[in-house]
This record gives C-alpha cells, sequence and structure tokens, in this order.
C-alpha cells in the first residue's frame, strides 16, 4: 500500500465512511455493534465475501471482490440476465442458511416507523400526500408475518460483485439478520423492476410479486428522509422518489 498514490472515497457521512487505497477497502463505523454484525455475518455466509484483512477498531480492512457491481441505483444495469438470475440463486443459498443468533426487527416495528416516516413526509411537505398515501396501500402487502431467514438486509445491487455471469461476493454486511426473505430481493432489484422475473427465476420458487412491490415503496417512504439528513439526493433520477411515483 505504501506505492499506491491515490485514496477513494467510496462513501462518507456521519455514522459512517468507506474509503479504497488500491485493493484494500477501509471502513470506519461510529457504532462498532455494526461492525460485529458485519464480521460475523460474513463468517457465517454461504455465498463469496470480501476477505477480513484486519480489523482495529473504529477500522475494518476488506480485501476488494473482483469483478464489478451488479448495477447502481438509478442507472441501467449492463449485466446480463443470467448474471441477475445468479444473484437471485445466491439470494436463496443464503436464506437457505442457518439463522444467525441475533435477532432481526419486528413488524410490529416496521409498521411504527412506517407510520412515522409517512407523517412527516407529509407534515413537513417533502413529498405529496397522495404519492405518500398511495405507497403506504402498497406497502401494506408487505406488513405480513414472514419466516425469518437468515438475510442480507442491504442486499442493493452496488453491493453485489459480477464477473460475467458469476457471482464473485457481497459487500456490506452490517445490516444482516433474522428477516424476511422478500426484503432481500425486493431490495436488490429496487428501481430495477425489469430484472424482477431474472432474480425470480434464479431463486428458484414462487415469491409474492406484491408483497416484493409492497417493500418497494416501504423501502423508499423509509429512506427519503434518511437520505436527505446524510448528504443524499433520493429524487435522483431513478431512485426513492422515482419508484414512488412508478407505483402511482
Amino acid at each position: 500500500m505504501a506505492d499506491v498514490e491515490e485514496v477513494e472515497v467510496v462513501v462518507a457521512h456521519s455514522e459512517r465512511a468507506t474509503v479504497r487505497v488500491g485493493d484494500v477497502f477501509l471502513k470506519i463505523d461510529s457504532d462498532q455493534t455494526r461492525t460485529d454484525v458485519e464480521v460475523e455475518a460474513m463468517a457465517m455466509a454461504p455465498i463469496p465475501t470480501p476477505e477480513v484483512l484486519w480489523r482495529k477498531p473504529p477500522v475494518l480492512a476488506l480485501a476488494a471482490l473482483p469483478g464489478t457491481a451488479l448495477g447502481r441505483l438509478g442507472e441501467p444495469s449492463t449485466a446480463s440476465p443470467a448474471a441477475w438470475a445468479a444473484a437471485g440463486a445466491a439470494a436463496r443459498m443464503l436464506h437457505d442458511a442457518p439463522l444467525p443468533p441475533w435477532p432481526g426487527r419486528t413488524l410490529d416495528e416496521i409498521a411504527s416507523r412506517l407510520d412515522d416516516e409517512c407523517e412527516w413526509l407529509v407534515t413537513n411537505g417533502v413529498l405529496p400526500t397522495e404519492l405518500v398515501s398511495r405507497n403506504r396501500e402498497v406497502a401494506e402487502a408487505a406488513l405480513r408475518p414472514w419466516t425469518p431467514v437468515f438475510t442480507h438486509g442491504d442486499l442493493q445491487i452496488s453491493h453485489v460483485f459480477v464477473d460475467g455471469d458469476e457471482i464473485t461476493g457481497v459487500i456490506d454486511w452490517s445490516e444482516a439478520a433474522r428477516f424476511d426473505a422478500l426484503y432481500d430481493l425486493a431490495s436488490l432489484t429496487l428501481g430495477h423492476d425489469e430484472h424482477l422475473s431474472d432474480v425470480v427465476a434464479g431463486y428458484g420458487t414462487d415469491v409474492d410479486l406484491d408483497v416484493i412491490r409492497g417493500w418497494w415503496s416501504l423501502r423508499s417512504l423509509l429512506a427519503v428522509r434518511w437520505l436527505a439528513e446524510h448528504g443524499f439526493d433520493p429524487s435522483s433520477p431513478g431512485c426513492e422518489v422515482d419508484v414512488l411515483k412508478a407505483r402511482m
């Protein structure tokens, strides 16, 4: 690393920062319990994950994965249908694995937070009332009992790396927990509806598409305030606000 001249800031906000130095990613997190979860989840996961090089709190050093991200929210994905199907197959392998020992969010917690965020969005004039109300209705499909599985918890496409049609690894495991399998599939396909059929084909079993659409709305409604408060723009083309508008 002494010969590396550039440091790339991958993401940075008040809670976490990730920088890349050559083939090493340095993750700095203000909450070490998230890092504890990330390290343990990667050790348990039955799919490829980054190698942990060292840990010296608050820094976690990870080796870069080969390949490129499956895509980015707000941008067209150049990955093949087979690569998207492989991502679905990887999700199924994870969901079939033994549960992690720590719990995830409950249905009541999700519903309560959704109510709070919808009220905030409307009261503060962040989004039109009809847009929030419609997506709150769509989100109801996700608010049902589920059988907990080992979920990644933030399986967005920028966290899934591919080389050709093969999955080379999945990054960012700090939200891993026992949760709803369809939340992972919804996170993976958020803003990329056109690849949902590929992911479901790779997943290899019937899924309730209305529940996935419900999680698209629910995840987007919950994300708008956090993104805005941490320096991101949820109204960028193809991102969360456009996902909400697509449900109208």
